[in-house]
This record gives C-alpha cells, sequence and structure tokens, in this order.
C-alpha cells in the first residue's frame, strides 16, 4: 500500500508530504485545485514520462517520492530478477532535472523507466476517465473475464509457447530468405570456390615460388657465378683453399712460440674448416644446378594463378585467400544443408501451432466457464447500483489468429433497459452507466487480482442521489482487503472515507500553489456541507453534512 507520497516543484505543487492509511481515502476539492496534478505527480512515480513543463521553478530538480508497503504482496522475485535491494518499505524516487533529462531510483538504486513501470503496474491501479473507455475494448474485457476464470498458469503457458512459435517463425523466414538468395549465389560462390581449391594455398607458398621462379629464371648466371666461385677456390696457382694451407703451416710453426699465435693458428684453422664446408657446398650446389623449362613454366603459372586471385578478391596475403576459402566452403556447405534445415524447422512451427491451438482451446474452455458467473455478478451488482434491468450477452468465438491472449474474439454486449437491444458498450452505454459498470468490474478484479492499492479518479461521474451512496459502499467494501483512494466530487461518496483530504489552491506573494491538507472533526463537516450547497453554508447542509458522516 501507499504509505506516503512527497513531491517538491512539480507544477503548482512547491512542496507536498502527506502520509496514508489503509483502508477507504476520499480527496475532494474544487474543480481546479490541483487533483490532476496530484495525480500527474503519482503517475511519474509509476513510469509516465516527463518533460520540462513538469517543474515548478525551471532552475531546480524536481523530486518525487513514494513509500509503499509491500511485505505482503510477493515481490522479492521481480527485486532478484532485477538486481533490486529488497525492502518491505519500498522507496521509489523520481527526479526531473532542469536539462530536461530525468532519472528514477528504487530503494537508492537506479532503475530503467520499464522497470518502474513493471512495479508499479503491481503496486497501484489509477483508474481514469480514459481507462473508463478501455472498458469498451476486448482485451480489458477478456482481462476481467480471465480474472475470474483464474487461469493464469494457461495464459501464461500459451505467452510462452506464442513468443517460441514467434521466433521460430523468424528463424524459417530468415532460413527461406537465406536461401533463395542463396540460391542465386550458390553457382558463383562454388565456382569461387573450385577456384581456391585448386590454387596451392598454403602458408608461405608465395615466397616459396618466388624463390623458386628466380633460381630456374636466372639458371645460366647462378651457374656462371657458381663456376666461378668454385675457381677461386680451387685454382692451383691462385686458389683460396691453397693460399690457406700455405698460411695454416706458416701460423703453425709460430704457435709454440706465444699464445697470441696459437690464438691465430687456431682462428685460421676454423677458418679452413669453414671454406673447406663453403667449397663442398658450392660444388654440390654447381652439380645440382640445371636447366628445367617445363618446372620454370609450372613455377611461373601457379604465381601468375595466385597473383590473379589476389588481385580478383583484393587482397595482398595468401592468408587473407585462404580465409575467402573457409568462408566460401561454410557458405556453399551450409546451402548445401539448408533444404533440411528448413524442414527441420518447419516442423517445429508446425508442432507449436498445434501446441498454441491446444492451449487457446484450453484458455476459451476456461472462459467459458467464468463467462455465466461474470455475467450474474456484473447484472446483481449493477441491480443495486440502479440499473435493475442490465443485460450482458457475452460470447467468444474461435479466431484464426494468434492473439496475445489466445485465439478468442469477444462479443461483448449490453443493454440497460427491457426492451432495448443489446449492443457495444461504446455505443449503447452512457458516461454514467459506464462509471458503474467500471466499478462493478474493478470490484469484482480486485477480488481476484489482489492488487495492493487502487485509485478512482472521479468514477461516480454522472452519477448522484442514492446510486452514488451506493457506490461509495462498493468502495469502501472494497478498502477492507485493499487501500482505495477516491478522488470525487460528491458527498455522499467523500463521507464514506476513513480518512478525507482535501486539495486546495493559494496565493502567496502573487504566486498560485497547490496544496493537500487532512481533515478532520469539523474541517470535514464543513467541507462536505460546502459540497452539498456551496461555499454559502447553511444550517441545513451542516445537518446533512453531519448524517451523511454518522
Amino acid at each position: 500500500m501507499l504509505s506516503n507520497l512527497s513531491i517538491s516543484n512539480y507544477a503548482l505543487i512547491d512542496s507536498l508530504n502527506v502520509g496514508f492509511e489503509h483502508g477507504f481515502t476520499v480527496i475532494t476539492g474544487e474543480t481546479g485545485a490541483g487533483k490532476s496534478i496530484l495525480l500527474g505527480g503519482l503517475s511519474l512515480i509509476l513510469g509516465k514520462r516527463a518533460d520540462l513543463s513538469s517543474l515548478r521553478d525551471k532552475n531546480h530538480k524536481c523530486i518525487i517520492e513514494a513509500d509503499f508497503d509491500i511485505a505482503q504482496y510477493g515481490l522479492v522475485t521481480f527485486f532478484e530478477q532485477n538486481d533490486l535491494d529488497y525492502e518491505e518499505t519500498t522507496v521509489i524516487r523520481r527526479e526531473i532535472l532542469p536539462s530536461g533529462k530525468s532519472r528514477a531510483f528504487i530503494n537508492d538504486t537506479p532503475v530503467t523507466l520499464d522497470v518502474l513501470s513493471q512495479l508499479g503496474d503491481r503496486l497501484i491501479d489509477i483508474h481514469s476517465q480514459h481507462q473508463t473507455l478501455r472498458l469498451t475494448e476486448n482485451d480489458f474485457q477478456l482481462k476481467l473475464i480471465d480474472a475470474l476464470a483464474d487461469n493464469k498458469k494457461t495464459l501464461e503457458a500459451y505467452s510462452n509457447t506464442l513468443k517460441t512459435y514467434h521466433h521460430a517463425e523468424k528463424e524459417l523466414q530468415r532460413l527461406t530468405d537465406f536461401q533463395d538468395q542463396a540460391n542465386k549465389e550458390q553457382d558463383y560462390n562454388t565456382f569461387l570456390l573450385n577456384e581456391l581449391e585448386a590454387a596451392p594455398l598454403e602458408e608461405g607458398i608465395l615466397e616459396m615460388l618466388e624463390e623458386q621462379y628466380e633460381q630456374l629464371n636466372n639458371v645460366e648466371l647462378i651457374t656462371e657465378q657458381l663456376s666461378k666461385g668454385n675457381q677461386l677456390l680451387n685454382d692451383e696457382q691462385i686458389g683460396v683453399l691453397n693460399l690457406v694451407s700455405e698460411l695454416k703451416q706458416t701460423l703453425s710453426k709460430l704457435s709454440g712460440f706465444h699464445s697470441k699465435y696459437a690464438d691465430l693458428n687456431s682462428r685460421i684453422q676454423s677458418i679452413a674448416i669453414e671454406l673447406d664446408d663453403v667449397n663442398g657446398e658450392l660444388q654440390a650446389l654447381q652439380e645440382g644446378i640445371e636447366t628445367n623449362p617445363a618446372l620454370l613454366e609450372d613455377v611461373n603459372t601457379k604465381l601468375q594463378l595466385l597473383y590473379n586471385l589476389q588481385k580478383k578478391h583484393g587482397v595482398g596475403e595468401i592468408s587473407e585467400l585462404i580465409q575467402i576459402r573457409s568462408t566460401l566452403s561454410e557458405k556453399v556447405s551450409e546451402t548445401a544443408d539448408l533444404e533440411e534445415k528448413i524442414q527441420s524447422k518447419h516442423k517445429e512451427v508446425t508442432e507449436l501451432k498445434i501446441q498454441l491451438k491446444k492451449l487457446s482451446a484450453t484458455l476459451r474452455n476456461e472462459r467459458n466457464g467464468a463467462i455465466p458467473d461474470l455475467k450474474k455478478q456484473l447484472e446483481k451488482d449493477l441491480s443495486q447500483l440502479g440499473m435493475p434491468n442490465a443485460s450482458f450477452l457475452i460470447a467468444l468465438t474461435d479466431s484464426e489468429t494468434f492473439k496475445q491472449n489466445g485465439m478468442d474474439d469477444l462479443s461483448f454486449l449490453f443493454s440497460a433497459n427491457k426492451g432495448s437491444e443489446h449492443g457495444l458498450l461504446k455505443k449503447v452505454a452512457s458516461g454514467g452507466e459506464l462509471s458503474r459498470i467500471m466499478l462493478t468490474i474493478k470490484s469484482l478484479m480486485a477480488k481476484y487480482e489482489k492488487l495492493p492499492t487502487i485509485m478512482f479518479d472521479e468514477i461516480d461521474t454522472g452519477v448522484s442521489g442514492e446510486i452514488s451512496n451506493r457506490m461509495a459502499v462498493i468502495m469502501r467494501e472494497m478498502s477492507k482487503t485493499m487501500q482505495v483512494f477516491s478522488i470525487t466530487h460528491l458527498p455522499q461518496v467523500a463521507s464514506q472515507g476513513n480518512q478525507h483530504y482535501k486539495v486546495y489552491k493559494s496565493e502567496e506573494a502573487e504566486i498560485t500553489k497547490t496544496d493537500m491538507k487532512q481533515l478532520v472533526g469539523d474541517e470535514r463537516v464543513v467541507e462536505l456541507a460546502q459540497m452539498l450547497g456551496g461555499k454559502e453554508i447553511s444550517d441545513s447542509a451542516l445537518a446533512h453534512a453531519k448524517q451523511l458522516l454518522n
């Protein structure tokens, strides 16, 4: 229940802080006093969007804070799912900054408006004239039937299955669209893949082929230089090997005289060994070199193929061609397996459709079971509200489409008078009749939905006299199991409240502001008397006011 509401710098409200109790609370005030402002502020707490026009002083932020006692409402799971600290007295705060931005907090933890709205829907139901118009909508009417049918589990199962069905349908459509596109590209992708698979694609292949090409393409020059190198090493007169051999002998004779000579001898011995190795390898290379035009042509062909593929695919590295080959392979493979995937997904969609139809049939049976009781209760309660001949014709028919709440088309027809044809509520019910029907429906839903708090905004519009008194009694009865607020212009309703608040305007230094105070004792008698007879209070109005309170 709503235990406290604090509003500052909002519209005509400078600063307001008021506490509420369980039971039936009435709020009165002259037209234009600011009751709608109070509702607007409360709506912000429940997730409504705000703008700069909400600020009374554009240089300061607006803060609206509400305390809710939620210990009895099973909301622990909601707090856990949204990573919020659970407190039995939960504080919701909304701030609107001068910049136009707004922030929302639940127990001092920042939250999105979506989370705030979800929690707000489970804490308080604000009934407005706009919601009375919703009474004429099928979704609202079905919600009433579902409340009496107590089919929440079936609805949840249907809703979850519907989500899965829609997801499967989208995936089937994606696969089908992909198949259409893939079929157009399949031949080309296969051609590109075959072309890449035929090429010698591996890491380092380009460098290896380029090196091999350079050797084969310059075989004469290489042979000439290898021969020259061999001659320089092995010539009998000036060959390097002979000269080094003589140097070895010379230094060997000196090595015994000093360690320096010994080091030189050791170094020349190493050089001699290295030169022998070079000579051996040089001879082996010279013997292995040969002219091979066929191999040169083959290497050149491979190189040109790789160069062309790089140019064709707009890449500079062989590794990139390898990646393109892998991607094309996946596409071709996926296209090949696509028909099987589509058949599998189509089967899943068909099975989900069967499940949905079964759940829809269950929903219809549960609803049809609740409709007779709903019709009986509505007509009985409306009879007590001055509509003894109110009559409803409520029927369900099968829809061809899956809706969010089943496959039912609802016919919800009404007649207020004997002999009158039944028709749609929005066409045959007056404003006063709609108000009474809505109150009756809210009182019924309150028994099943266990909503902590409900606020009626002038639900008694269009009624007066004894009927308004009976509406007040219904609201007071509802308040035995929940917290009920009623914003009203009728003294008969206002007199039934356990608490009575008045919203009023005042002027200070030529600035108008809205405030709110609780009325007790004679203050309440005076307020009721003014509601009965105007500002000029007569003795009869006072007597009537006291009689209403008693």
